[in-house]
């Protein structure tokens, strides 16, 4: 009797043991977001391969269609199991290495506006071993939540074949074809050179991709072909058009951290392809392309920079689209992603916008962009088309903590209108009381001084200063802020220089970033009709002129003034003329709307029965 128990449970055991063995594992879900899968989080049994997806295009001329390095890293159930999975997608032009630095290899920008400026230095990648070094986040991170992790080298860089073009058609191209490869639309070989064909059977077809920086504009690239497949895409700081990268309204402006940059300095620094195809590509693209369309001289928005612009691209665009971008981004400005963002949600898409309070870089907290890719890669109902569209980190919140918003900008704000009352060389006024802005004031530009010291300096001919009140209560700014200047300038050419500050300027170890400055913008007054047509001004004429500067969502603290100041050269982003230039402001027709919560009433508000105190 007791032997006959045993053998039964001995069975029982083996039933239940074979039931357990013969359990394949797939992709676990809960509240909306996918879970960690014991099953496919060995890092031992991921298959990992290279591979080489063909194009359309042969950007390197060489009389064949370029091939994409492709590197795949999937869980080892999609090979014995047949489980087929979505992808997550990264694409770079950098994981060969980039150009090191050498003098001269940025371009001089002390010298006048619109002169000609020398020749600069060139410096070539010396491509890292034989294979490109791709980063494992991406594949740590999707790879264990149930998805299959793929990489590509940009067109001419690593492995790659073709040229880079920054932001020219095969950049949004090659992403395209890769994802045409994972839906059996396209071929995909063994080799560089070889016709041994390879597929996706593992991919279900749908592909998320994200990145930041560079890395963050690929996908964008991608998204505006309309490949089918690409479902969603989570862009990190993403420059979404060249022009606004390297210009700003007509102006020759560099990004922050890297004056003297322009396109074709960016060229050098990713061109880590094939040796032996450098030097064509060098002559068509750089010497002969960018060299005929980035326009150094007037900084005039032309066919060049529309064709690197992906706003104007966005027709066919159909991923659900999550961004993410810092406000305090002086490299890649936050204009880059409020614009997309603007533009897709007016197309319908399934849009969301994550803005922090820091600089470059950061992405939106896991928790989101698992809840995006799992409604957009699996399928999963979770509601997520539903949440805020927007999502503000406050200065005091944590950054995996945001403040929901119906929208970006803050649906209550409002614009609010002010006015300058004069005051150089110390401050004037800045106030909703139009009858007292009278007169002209003006600046003699001088580089030597830089915005931070302008800002800061109670007496001096370098700026022009307008300060609000005391605030008696917190200020809430959200949106872009736009300002009509009418100005003269005592030579031709002038740059334009704004900033929107918060006084008085904290200089103390534990200041933030959010301590100073508010928002910025650049202008160049010869675009004063077109940012796409300049002219030389006539000496003393005045010109108006209306841009708007950075998008912005901040709290200005009670006890500080908002800081409207007028300069010419930065030092930090414009071109450095030799000082003396005069700058002359009509106080008159100049003037300034700052999107604040609350409107004009809740200004009036926080300044009431306060006088101005700054010095």
């Amino acid at each position: 009797m007791k032997n006959n128990i045993k053998i039964q449970f001995i069975i029982l055991f083996l039933i239940a043991f074979s039931i357990q063995a013969q359990e394949k594992a797939v992709p676990v879900f809960k509240d909306g977001e996918a879970q960690i899968v014991e099953a496919f989080n060995n890092p031992d049994k991921w298959i990992h391969t290279d591979l080489w997806v063909e194009t359309t295009f042969d950007s390197d001329g060489d009389g064949k269609l370029d091939r994409m390095h492709v590197d795949v890293t999937r869980p080892e159930q999609t090979e014995n199991e047949g489980l087929k999975l979505p992808i997550v997608y990264e694409s770079s032009p950098y994981y060969a290495g980039t150009a090191g630095d050498a003098p001269g290899l940025f371009w001089e920008v002390k010298h006048e506006i619109g002169a000609k400026e020398k020749a600069r230095t060139h410096v070539e990648v010396e491509r890292r071993g034989e294979r490109p070094i791709i980063s494992n986040s991406q594949v740590n991170t999707w790879l264990p939540l149930g998805y299959i992790v793929v990489h590509s080298s940009s067109p001419g860089t690593g492995l790659s074949d073709g040229a880079p073009t920054v932001g020219g058609d095969n950049e949004s191209l090659a992403p395209k074809a890769v994802i045409d490869w994972l839906n059996g639309r396209a071929k995909g070989f063994i080799s560089r050179e070889g016709a041994e064909t390879v597929t996706a059977f593992w991919s279900t077809g749908k592909v998320g991709m994200t990145g930041t920086s560079y890395n963050g504009t690929i996908p964008l690239a991608a998204a505006t072909t309309g490949v089918e497949g690409l479902e969603a895409i989570i862009p990190v700081a993403p420059n979404t058009s060249y022009y606004h990268y390297y210009r700003s309204n007509g102006l020759v402006r560099s990004p922050g951290g890297y004056l003297g940059e322009d396109i074709d300095v960016l060229y050098d620094f990713i061109h880590s392809g094939k040796e032996e195809n450098r030097a064509r590509n060098n002559k068509v693209v750089r010497d002969t392309e960018m060299a005929n369309g980035m326009d150094r001289m007037t900084g005039d928005y032309n066919d060049f920079w529309a064709g690197r612009d992906y706003l104007n691209d966005m027709k066919p665009m159909k991923a659900a689209l999550l961004m993410s971008h810092g406000f305090n981004d002086w490299n890649v400005m936050p204009e880059h992603s409020y614009r997309i963002y603007k533009k897709a949600s007016e197309m319908g898409l399934p849009t969301q916008i994550y803005y922090h309070q820091n600089g470059h870089g950061g992405p939106p907290p896991m928790k989101m962009m698992n809840r995006w890719f799992t409604r957009y890669l699996h399928g999963v109902e979770n509601d997520v088309e539903n949440d805020a569209k927007a999502w503000i980190v406050r200065e005091d919140d944590k950054r995996e903590e945001p403040t929901a918003y119906k929208e970006y900008p803050n649906p209550e704000a409002s614009p609010v209108t002010f006015y300058l009352e004069a005051g150089a060389p110390e401050a004037g006024n800045l106030s909703t009381d139009s009858s007292k802005s009278k007169g002209k004031e003006t600046l003699v530009d001088n580089y030597s001084f830089s915005s931070e010291a302008l800002a800061q300096a109670a007496y001096t001919n370098h700026r022009l200063l307008y300060v609000t009140p005391v605030l008696k209560e917190d200020i809430h700014i959200s949106g872009l802020a736009s300002i009509t200047i009418k100005a003269s300038s005592s030579k031709a050419a002038v740059n334009l220089s704004v900033y929107l500050v918060s006084l008085p300027w904290n200089t103390g170890r534990n200041s933030k970033i959010t301590d100073n400055i508010i928002t910025r913008g650049w202008a160049d007054l010869q675009n004063h009709k077109s940012i796409s047509k300049s002219a030389p001004l006539k000496t003393g004429k005045f010109y108006e002129m209306t841009f708007d500067l950075q998008p912005d969502d901040q709290i200005i603290k009670k006890g500080q003034q908002i800081g409207l100041m007028i300069f010419s050269s930065d030092n930090n982003y414009t071109l450095l003329p030799k000082p003396g230039t005069e700058l002359t402001i009509d106080l008159q027709e100049t003037k300034i709307t700052i999107p604040i919560v609350g409107g004009e009433n809740a200004f009036k508000k926080s300044v009431s029965n306060v006088e101005k105190i700054f010095d």
